[in-house]
């Protein structure tokens, strides 16, 4: 049983899951059609911070989207997925196949690869990254991006976890959604 997160911030006791629990109320209500106004009225809330939660949470904008995920027990079906989305980058790898990335090379090799990796990352808008918790914070110190985080357990990961695809495909059909309407909207006002 897990306990709750409490930070001590000078004379405050403060509760990161009350917390969480008062953002995901927010952005349900929001989702579902509730004005800024409305949500913040109905949970007590500034107007102000329901729209600056909003853009801090945001994906950023532009349409180029990467998936990297490990290890998957079902990464052929998944990889399946992105090209079906016609995404130009996508890796996804079970347990065997990470490891089988690392033996026989040499360790200056690896680095430069995975150097490589991380500058090809840095030219996209949106990672989403299926890892334990981990590779997910490595990654978001290393790359400037938006990451969207599919949590597959905790650290160490040793054998492959199976991935809904229905879980991954929702995440794309979000992501692409809301490019789409971007770029529906500057169509609309460039006269296109």
């Amino acid at each position: 049983m897990q306990s709750e997160r409490i930070f001590r911030v000078g004379e405050k006791t403060i509760s990161m899951d009350r917390a969480a629990r008062l953002v995901e109320k927010v952005l349900e209500m929001r989702e579902k059609g509730v004005s800024q106004q409305e949500t913040a009225r109905r949970l007590h809330l500034d107007r102000s911070f329901v729209s600056r939660l909003e853009a801090i949470g945001e994906i950023r904008k532009g349409n180029r989207v990467a998936v990297i995920g490990f290890p998957l027990e079902n990464s052929g079906a998944l990889s399946d997925l992105c090209r079906s989305y016609g995404l130009d980058f996508y890796l996804l790898l079970n347990n065997r196949d990470r490891w089988e990335m690392v033996r026989d090379q040499q360790a200056l090799d690896f680095f430069n690869r995975m150097f490589e990796l991380i500058a090809r990352l840095r030219e996209f808008d949106t990672l989403i990254m299926i890892s334990s918790e981990r590779w997910y914070h490595l990654a978001e110190a290393l790359l400037d991006i938006q990451i969207i985080y599919i949590n597959l357990g905790p650290t160490p990961i040793r054998e492959d976890r199976f991935l809904d695809p229905q879980q991954l495909k929702k995440t794309l059909d979000l992501v692409t959604e809301k490019q789409r309407r971007e770029n529906k909207h500057l169509e609309t006002h460039s006269g296109n």
